[in-house]
């Protein structure tokens, strides 16, 4: 499934520990903690653990948007590295996305 990087942006995500509802809320409250907390930011537990960035992939594989599994528990259980990366490439063109003016 292809999406815009707005669409993307307003993704659902699950229960998280940034405690956002959208990807969009998710990536700002990352980009305000980077701003407060400046060298004191922890890159690898933002949110209190280092599996952070799967907070992004799951509802990406939710929506259909990257190739993944989910095991019987609901949790990943196949996430390719090509889907990483394609995963990747869409949320980096999303927050870019957040600084360019909307077109309507």
């Amino acid at each position: 499934m292809e999406v815009t990087p707005q669409q993307l942006l307003e993704l659902p995500l699950g229960e998280n520990d940034s405690g956002e509802s959208t990807i969009r809320g998710y990536l700002i409250r990352l980009l305000a903690d980077v701003w407060t907390e400046q060298e004191g930011f922890d890159g690898k537990r933002p949110f209190g653990n280092s599996s952070w960035a799967y907070d992004l992939y799951v509802p990406l594989i939710r929506a259909g948007v990257v190739e993944g599994t989910f095991d019987g528990d609901g949790d990943l259980d196949d996430f390719s590295r090509e889907s990483q990366q394609k995963a990747d490439a869409l949320i980096l063109e999303a927050i870019k996305s957040l600084g360019a003016p909307s077109v309507t």
